[in-house]
């Protein structure tokens, strides 16, 4: 049975004065699709958020775009705490054409001629700019969102288009040629009609997008069209045809997942498709080779479970596997307890019978929101704490996670520094894979940072 948050997280969601504002109705547009445990969190969040925005967290001319700052003595630019990161530049929402000025998820793309641009999700669409060879950023252009503003938009990018959704009702999937901005006028905001490749309306709202470049698939997950908001199967093979292949609703909703092509040690699944899901209490694990006829391997619970979030495999053998969950910080739920940021560490050489193996535990106190793995090294987004970089590549020889260690870090939200708390601002997601070495960090409240990580490389990483 799904796990069902308690009513005393509203409670704990307190605002800066102590307030717990009712949720502006255009956040909550899309909420009908939602499980009873994300209906819960969404509504908690959306009700801090419109807290935020009645104190004048997001008030226009409120955070200055900034040029270089190197981190020196554990500050970058006199007010973010740093270590082995470098900020190369900060471009605010304001400057990026948001009239919201809120910010949520980010994704990259690089053009043939090798140019790196990102696409900056907001609550009213997604600005794109142009990360030039010094880190430095050029605001390119806009697309506004398809139908409303909402809080939750999220971004992924298959060869060279952009797909976009939302939890804004009707938004559907946007699907957007990133080649138009290498030619396009600055500052341009494009048409969402004439200036779409395509829009699949197959389906309203949804939480996350997901994608497979390998098969061409992208997976809408917490939509209303498959069952409680299971995986929704696009298949995007001709972008400007994107096409209905089916979903798998048998797990109810679905928070977030990774799908790949499997290449790991479990031979009866080795070059399957695999979808490794994130449930809200579960590790569930799909084999979706078969659109029509999808399945589920595993269905896992865990110690410490409050909202599972987001994970991401941990190497390229696909033996081990990262989770996060977003409430078990807020909630004292997580293992080793302490209320810092807590990522599970999963053996998943049997896809039939993953293992909890143990768990990462940060110096740092607040919520982990969404981490991508890159030769051993986690680059983590977490809220209150900004981004964390992780070395995971001990995880085969130590699984139980007593090596891992924090490489660097760079906080985006200076305001709690002083007394650090368990809350929904800072940053929302970052993007570590331009080949360049700059990460994108995309902030809730401020806007776009360009980092560089001037630390080592992971101790027990292959290369690749």
């Amino acid at each position: 049975m799904k796990f069902t948050l308690l009513l005393s997280l509203a409670v704990s969601l307190t605002s800066f004065n102590g307030v717990l504002s009712s949720p502006a109705p255009q956040d909550l547009m899309g909420m009908s699709s939602m499980s009873e445990a994300m209906s819960e969190l969404a509504q908690a969040k959306s009700s801090f958020r419109e807290s935020e925005r009645r104190n004048g967290v997001f008030d226009k001319g409120r955070y200055k775009s900034k040029a270089k700052f190197p981190c020196v003595n554990g500050k970058s630019a006199g007010e973010y705490s740093c270590a082995n990161v470098d900020m190369r530049a900060f471009l605010s929402h304001e400057d990026m054409g948001s009239v919201t000025r809120e910010g949520n998820d980010v994704w990259g793309w690089t053009s043939r001629d090798g140019r790196e641009f990102g696409a900056v999700g907001q609550t009213d669409g997604t600005a794109f700019v142009e990360v030039m060879k010094d880190g430095s950023l050029k605001y390119v252009a806009r697309l506004p969102t398809q139908t409303v503003s909402s809080i939750w938009r999220d971004i992924k990018v298959i060869g060279d288009h952009a797909y976009i959704g939302s939890e804004a009702k009707g938004h559907g999937l946007q699907i957007f040629d990133m080649r138009k901005l290498t030619t396009v006028k600055p500052g341009t905001s494009f048409d969402i009609t004439k200036d779409l490749t395509a829009h699949f309306a197959g389906f309203g709202n949804s939480h996350n997008i997901v994608s497979n470049p390998e098969t061409n698939f992208i997976y809408a997950v917490g939509t209303s069209f498959c069952g409680k908001g299971g995986l929704f199967f696009v298949d995007v093979s001709d972008p400007s045809n994107p096409r209905d292949a089916g979903c798998a609703s048998e797990d109810g909703y679905v928070h977030d997942a990774q799908c790949v092509i499997y290449r790991g040690p479990d031979a009866a699944y080795r070059g399957k498709e695999i979808c490794f899901g994130y449930n809200e209490d579960t590790l569930t694990i799909y084999d979706v080779t078969d659109k029509s006829k999808p399945i589920i391997i595993s269905r896992t619970p865990y110690q410490g479970a409050a909202y599972t979030h987001q994970g991401w495999l941990a190497n390229p053998e696909m033996t081990h596997l990262l989770l996060d969950d977003e409430l078990d910080e807020m909630k004292n739920t997580a293992q080793g307890g302490n209320n810092k940021t807590t990522t599970y560490l999963w053996d998943i050489r049997k896809l039939t019978s993953p293992i909890n193996t143990g768990y990462y535990k940060s110096q740092a106190k607040a919520i982990d929101h969404n981490q991508y793995v890159i030769e051993g090294i986690s680059y983590q987004s977490n809220y209150g704490s900004g981004l964390r970089i992780v070395d995971v590549s001990s995880i085969m020889k130590s699984p139980d996670g007593h090596e891992m260690y924090e490489m660097g870090h760079f906080d985006v939200h200076p305001e709690d520094d002083a007394d650090e708390q368990n809350q929904f601002y800072g940053s929302w997601s970052v993007y570590p894979y331009f080949r360049s070495g700059n990460i994108l960090l995309n902030s809730i409240e401020r806007g776009l940072y360009s980092l560089k990580y001037t630390g080592p490389k992971a101790k027990y990483a292959k290369r690749h």
